[in-house]
């Protein structure tokens, strides 16, 4: 009872608190407006995020108050991070959504959510060693820098990856299927009901924001949802192998990215059309069939995450997978046109910081 309790309250209050966030953005102006530099049809308000926030945040917090067995006597310092950090962070993305931060400046704001999830208790201090199966410690310094990576990893990969209706929500609920069952299988209930929350918020949202989109999540959905993703992975256990199996292609996607723009003389933060969601739609795919591919490529690799119990097969699976996914980025990359020069007239825009420069005269 208690985990239908909260899935239903994230869900339920996602699902009626959209279209009011809607209506909001579309009376304070904070729409998406077709032109260069964003390229889909009508005026789209794009403060969804306010009601994946409020979703998630209200379910977490009753949760706290059902009758779960809870092991982990430090388990409420932890969710106290998780929540304090997500707020500043959706507080952050609020205001660029109004004012456009530069980038140096969100990252600022991501590195001090980082730090103030190490302030409590949510990091990554130790990890399994495959080909021993013992535990590593990581001296204190590693620790908070590790934990720092990947948090702003997470944050990033969910920002870039909100390009398309639907992706970066729907990728988002697949991971959080994805740790809620796994704690919940490994007997940490009181846990399992922290993803359990951001399932519910990412489904409830994502009516309105599969395609064609009715609402966008805007900058604060984007940050929020990616801070969420990061520090849940940590709270659950510190499952970064299976994040990472169930996320790789958006995480490869985005070191691709990085690489790309660096061997072209380009600002890593010098934002481009060159992701692989958008190479897909430059060879011809529309929305749908692009973000459907996203959810079963990552849906799968979840599972595998969850079948599989050797740590060393899930190390193989993932060195695997990585070669995998270098090679049809590869791939795909020779196949399309130079980022900015998109052909394809079908509905896309660009994440908070994935805006392309204008065009030339």
């Amino acid at each position: 009872m208690p985990f239908f309790t909260v899935f239903a309250i994230a869900f339920g209050l996602a699902l009626a608190l959209t279209p009011l966030a809607g209506r909001v953005a579309r009376r304070c102006g904070l729409v998406d407006v077709p032109g260069p530099r964003r390229v889909h049809r009508g005026k789209i308000p794009r403060l969804g995020g306010i009601a994946l926030y409020v979703a998630f945040t209200a379910a977490v917090i009753v949760a706290q108050f059902l009758p779960v067995p809870r092991q982990d006597p430090k388990e409420l310092t932890r969710l106290l991070g998780v929540l304090l950090g997500s707020t500043f962070l959706f507080l952050v993305g609020l205001y660029d959504d109004r004012r456009e931060l530069s980038p140096p400046t969100q990252f600022l704001a991501q590195l001090v959510a980082a730090l103030m999830a190490n302030g409590f208790l949510v990091f990554i201090e130790r990890v399994n060693n495959p080909f021993t199966d013992q535990q590593v410690v990581f001296p204190l310094y590693f620790t908070v820098t590790f934990t720092v990576f990947w948090i702003m990893g997470m944050i990033n990969t969910v920002n870039w990856l909100d390009g398309l209706d639907g992706l970066a929500a729907g990728v988002a609920a697949i991971a959080s299927a994805v740790l809620a069952f796994h704690m919940y299988r490994e007997g940490q209930y009181s846990i399992s009901l922290v993803p359990l929350a951001l399932l519910g918020a990412t489904l409830g949202f994502l009516p309105y924001n599969f395609h064609p989109a009715r609402v966008f999540m805007g900058s604060c959905g984007a940050l929020f949802l990616g801070y969420a993703v990061g520090t849940v992975s940590i709270v659950a256990g510190g499952r970064v192998a299976t994040v990472l199996l169930v996320l790789g292609l958006p995480i490869l996607d985005v070191a691709w990215q990085i690489v790309h723009r660096l061997r072209r003389g380009r600002s890593v933060i010098q934002a481009d059309l060159g992701h692989l969601h958008y190479r897909l739609l430059d060879i011809g795919l529309s929305q749908r069939r692009i973000v459907l591919f996203y959810y079963l490529f990552c849906a799968f690799f979840g599972g595998l995450a969850l079948v599989i119990s050797s740590r060393l097969y899930k190390f193989y699976a993932i060195i695997g997978f990585g070669l995998l996914a270098i090679a049809a980025l590869w791939w795909i990359t020779r196949q399309g046109t130079e980022p900015g020069e998109r052909k394809t007239g079908d509905t896309v825009r660009l994440s908070a910081h994935d805006e392309a420069p204008e065009p030339p005269p």
